[in-house]
């Protein structure tokens, strides 16, 4: 297996080197909207651990990430007033990762609607601003 990329985008931004709409941190995870969101409110969930994915992550970490991933489902449901909530995580490349720290998608869905494709398009800072606050708002509430 490859090792972990202390220069991977997330790694970074954990460490304060790149911004990001970070909307819930704790002490073992931080959650945060995509740049390029699928559905309005698609967050990430990951660890603070330095792990690739799901093969290296230790339990703990898993532990924590699912249990954020379950705090952001039910701020995005409440915010965007989603029907449902897709999550999805990959690993490696042959599993679809692109971006090797560990991470989980979390995207609300409303009845009929598809997720956009994934063009690597960046939303506009704006947007995705108010996207945040709406979900910190939401958390809030909980």
């Amino acid at each position: 297996m490859t090792t972990y990329d202390e220069a991977n985008v997330f790694a970074r931004i954990l460490r304060g080197e790149l911004p990001s709409h970070t909307v819930y941190e704790d002490a073992e995870t931080l959650a945060l909207m995509d740049i390029m969101p699928r559905a309005d409110g698609h967050v990430l969930v990951i660890p603070k651990a330095a792990c690739r994915n799901i093969f290296d992550a230790p339990p703990e970490a898993l532990k924590a990430v699912v249990i954020t991933a379950q705090r952001l489902s039910l701020a995005v449901r409440s915010a965007f007033g989603a029907d449902g909530v897709t999550i999805q995580q990959f690993n490696e490349t042959a599993g679809g990762q692109v971006v090797f720290h560990m991470h989980v998608h979390v995207m609300p869905r409303h009845e009929g609607v598809a997720l956009r494709p994934h063009t690597g398009a960046m939303e506009k800072p704006e947007i995705l601003a108010a996207n945040a606050e709406k979900i910190r708002a939401a958390l809030a509430k909980a």
